[in-house]
């Protein structure tokens, strides 16, 4: 008897290889260019300086990192975050985020999403540093996240922690080839983190950056993650460093990623409208919104069901694509839900309400978004959602 047919898995955000690539890790291979450092690491962070284009106070400065999550630590560092300290960071996200405040010493305050773009809440921010305030204490700095693709609404943001005097770095992990008014995420705040992880919209297999528009930062963070070398013909140290730098080998990947960034946004774009035209009139069901001030890449195509009114729930929509080979994922679990981080003060959007970010979780999925999908892929994800749908006898049409 033959064995069953098994159908190719569909996995959330695969890598796209771009074709590119190969010239330069070639490159880096016959000039034995291999270790840490070399052309490709310089070109790479010249082109995304470039690609991240210029802001009101000048051009972008870049340093390759070895991961999205070592370009947050320096970018705390850099920004005089020390033990006892407080950092504002936006619950809905990912723990790399959080992670290095602890690492430093210093004690998160979370703060919630607003329903306009599910990101950090300028009402909630606004209250956490008041309330702070008020108790005679100072965040120290603000990690404001990009979910999903979408940038946070800096206008109100950054009017704000300027106010207040409070550093913004922005974590711009989910975020690159994105927009907030125009202007590219990525370069908001004093400092911003990108990431090159396998599932990013470009990949270097394992990286990241840390940008801004003062050189003075970027060099200082180039010291520190070069093992805080001091300039001597011997290894000499005064202080404390990091091994923080990208390989030439992997900068090699990213340069030619870079060079299909516009086609990968594109792509995630028009998976997400695939899904919206075939889902969104389906009771229940909400699409991550994209506000008028946003131009989001649809990174990860993101949606809630509503449990009162949707056909099913989300787990039970993560286990019927799962039956088919179709892989999904919850939206992110807050950090102030998470048990490293219990006890830590967490700021609601609406004081009277339960955080949104709960809510997000509590109904939110993920579905499949590689820049590589074809019709037929999506295709096959919106039959299994419908079926999914119709196995409850809830009408979907």
């Amino acid at each position: 008897m033959h064995a069953p047919h098994q159908r190719t898995p569909l996995l959330l955000s695969p890598p796209h290889m771009g074709g590119h690539e190969r010239e330069y890790i070639d490159d880096a291979f016959r000039t034995n260019w291999l270790a840490p450092l070399g052309p490709n690491v310089d070109g790479f962070e010249r082109e995304m300086s470039h690609a991240l284009g210029a802001t009101p106070t000048g051009p972008m400065h870049a340093l390759a990192t070895s991961s999205g999550t070592a370009a947050i630590h320096l970018g705390l560092i850099l920004l005089g975050v020390k033990p006892g300290d407080l950092v504002l960071c936006s619950s809905f996200t990912f723990v790399a985020s959080a992670n290095p405040i602890r690492q430093l010493g210093a004690e998160p305050v979370f703060v919630d999403s607003d329903n306009e773009s599910w990101n950090m809440s300028p009402t909630a921010l606004r209250r956490a540093i008041e309330e702070l305030h008020a108790q005679g204490r100072k965040p120290r700095a603000c990690i404001a996240v990009d979910l999903y693709g979408q940038g946070c609404d800096y206008a109100a943001i950054e009017a704000l922690c300027d106010e207040w005097d409070i550093p913004i770095l922005e974590d711009a992990a989910e975020s690159l080839g994105a927009s907030v008014h125009g202007r590219s995420c990525g370069t908001f705040g004093r400092l911003a983190a990108l990431s090159f992880n396998g599932n990013k919209i470009i990949t270097t297999t394992g990286g990241g950056m840390l940008v801004s528009t003062d050189p003075s930062l970027i060099e200082r963070a180039r010291f520190l993650a070069t093992q805080a070398r001091e300039p001597a013909p011997h290894y000499e140290h005064t202080t404390a460093g990091f091994n923080y730098r990208m390989s030439n080998v992997l900068a090699g990947i990213g340069r030619g990623q870079l060079r299909v960034l516009t086609d990968r946004v594109a792509a995630r774009r028009a998976n997400c409208l695939h899904y919206e035209l075939a889902l969104s009139q389906r009771p229940g069901v909400r699409f991550m919104p994209q506000p008028l001030w946003s131009r989001s890449t649809h990174w990860l195509t993101a949606l809630t069901l509503d449990p009162t009114r949707a056909p099913c729930t989300r787990d039970e929509l993560i286990h019927a694509l799962a039956a088919e080979g179709i892989e999904s994922r919850p939206l992110w679990k807050p950090m102030h839900r998470q048990p490293l981080f219990a006890g830590t003060q967490m700021f609601a959007h609406d004081a009277a309400k339960a955080p949104m970010c709960e809510r997000l979780f509590d109904q939110g999925i993920c579905l499949p978004s590689g820049s590589a999908m074809t019709q037929h892929d999506l295709s096959r994800v919106v039959e299994c959602v419908e079926r999914a749908f119709a196995s409850t006898g809830v009408a979907v049409a």
